[in-house]
């Protein structure tokens, strides 16, 4: 009878002891992260209550340790991410296509920040708003519509040392798009992990070709 004694407490006392951990304890990584407090706004929000992509963990902290003022992103789709890549980069580009959403965040857009409104469609001028800034970008970031389409009109638009990030990579669909980068030189890393406001696995993949301007 003794020896079952442990056991029936553990089986009592271990959850409420790990959900104290995970969810009250101050120290937790889940509050560390903000993914208390993302869950709590409904909004992707750091620790320090900044803004963050809704990316997983690992390339948030990624991210932010590669990410300088000496990089120029654009970005497929608007939104928190546009604050917080202004934050590190030197200017960001971001492309959207709903209108409601773009007024919401041309609201509080930071000054190296431009924002293009633009109605979403397949292989047309959506995919093809990176070309029409007639520049090269160091990151490009693919987060909105037509995402296949995206990366296809982004490989021109790189600098030497440019690379692209293809968030929910772990779709099918997004296959050929990879198979294009390859065909380019590229090659992937993926990021995997937990992002704001969820608890289930999600993938980032980083297209890159040596001697890129993150060093991987």
């Amino acid at each position: 009878m003794s020896r079952r004694v442990p056991s029936l407490l553990k089986k009592r006392f271990v959850v409420p002891y790990a959900v104290y951990k995970s969810f009250l304890c101050k120290s937790s990584y889940l509050h560390a992260s903000g993914w208390i407090e993302s869950l709590r706004l409904g909004a992707p929000t750091s620790g320090e209550g900044t803004s963050l992509p809704w990316m997983n963990y690992q390339i948030i902290h990624f991210l932010k340790t590669r990410l300088t003022k000496q990089h120029d992103v654009f970005e497929f789709g608007s939104g928190y991410s546009t604050k917080f890549y202004a934050s590190l980069a030197r200017s960001v580009t971001s492309v959207e296509y709903d209108p409601a959403w773009c007024k919401r965040v041309a609201a509080d857009l930071p000054d190296n920040a431009e924002l293009i409104q633009q109605p979403c469609d397949s292989n047309g001028d959506y995919c093809r708003t990176i070309e029409r800034q007639d520049r090269q970008f160091d990151v490009v970031v693919v987060d909105g519509r037509d995402r296949v389409n995206c990366v296809l009109r982004s490989l021109d638009c790189l600098n030497d040392a440019g690379v692209i990030l293809l968030d929910d990579s772990d779709r099918p669909e997004y296959q050929p798009a990879f198979a294009a980068a390859r065909d380019r030189g590229f090659r992937t890393f993926d990021f995997v992990g937990i992002k704001p406001t969820s608890c289930k696995s999600h993938q980032t993949t980083l297209l890159y070709r040596d001697n890129n301007c993150f060093g991987v």
